[in-house]
């Protein structure tokens, strides 16, 4: 079961990462977009607050305690890091990849901020 659950996570983390980049780009998914980054928002900024880990994911805390189960160790704190290093087979700055992921959001933020406004002004013309 931990092996299923292992490729499901990875699969639907990935999944939820590049939703987060790019699901503002469609009009059909700008909803279910701005509930997602209101769900890392408070697990990031909220949650890692009170555990004392800003940028904290519950769903990285989770996978990362089935990879344990399954032998793995030493892994990164970050899911992103771990995929990049995982595909590229660099062992890459985790500063950076921390700096770059929060970049990756706060540009999905801006960029749906400004979709959704320019919607909203072309509905009223």
């Amino acid at each position: 079961m931990n092996v299923f659950l292992d490729y499901f996570l990875t699969f639907f983390h990935s999944a939820f990462v590049l939703f987060v980049l790019t699901g503002w780009m469609l009009k059909s998914t700008r909803k279910a977009h701005i509930i997602a980054i209101g769900l890392i928002l408070i697990a990031w900024l909220g949650i890692g607050w009170y555990k004392g880990v800003i940028g904290y994911c519950p769903l990285t805390d989770w996978h990362w305690d089935i990879k344990r189960e399954l032998g793995e160790r030493n892994i990164s704190s970050s899911f992103i890091e771990y995929m990049l290093e995982k595909i590229t087979g660099i062992d890459l700055n985790r500063k950076l990849v921390d700096v770059g992921t929060a970049a990756g959001l706060i540009l999905s933020v801006l960029c749906a901020g400004y979709v959704n406004l320019r919607s909203r002004i072309s509905k009223r013309n």
